[in-house]
């Protein structure tokens, strides 16, 4: 997916009073410094395979928890949580499996506003 769909899609997002309001905090910023991005990235995957390509995915709507990993926060924010928020934002069908381009598109998005706001953060803190 390239960077200007993507930056679109985070603009877009940011300007939704729900979506916007999602950060990371200092456990999930702890959590990317000491596994780094690539494991994360691998995390994001997992996350996006196990919980949202299915057709009819297991408690669907449910299955994103708001804490306890960074990839679950930018998941809400990037309305990549459930089926129907996939659905509602990107127009991606609810009752058919992920293709491979869709799955890449979700764990893109994902990584991209966790760097947004690794970026944010160290600016903000070197300040």
């Amino acid at each position: 997916m390239s960077n200007s769909v993507i930056n679109n899609h985070l603009f877009k997002l940011n300007k939704s009073k729900f979506r916007s309001k999602f950060d990371l905090d200092i456990k999930e910023y702890e959590y990317i410094n000491k596994h780094g991005l690539d494991e994360i990235t691998k995390h994001t995957r997992k996350f996006i395979i196990d919980r949202l390509s299915p057709a009819f995915p297991f408690n669907d709507g449910k299955q994103t928890p708001f804490k306890n990993h960074p990839v679950f926060i930018a998941q809400h924010a990037t309305a990549t949580c459930c089926r129907k928020c996939m659905n509602k934002w990107y127009n991606i069908p609810k009752g058919v499996t992920l293709t491979s381009t869709q799955i890449d598109f979700a764990v893109d998005l994902i990584i991209s506003w966790i760097k947004l706001h690794l970026s944010t953060q160290y600016t903000s803190s070197s300040e």
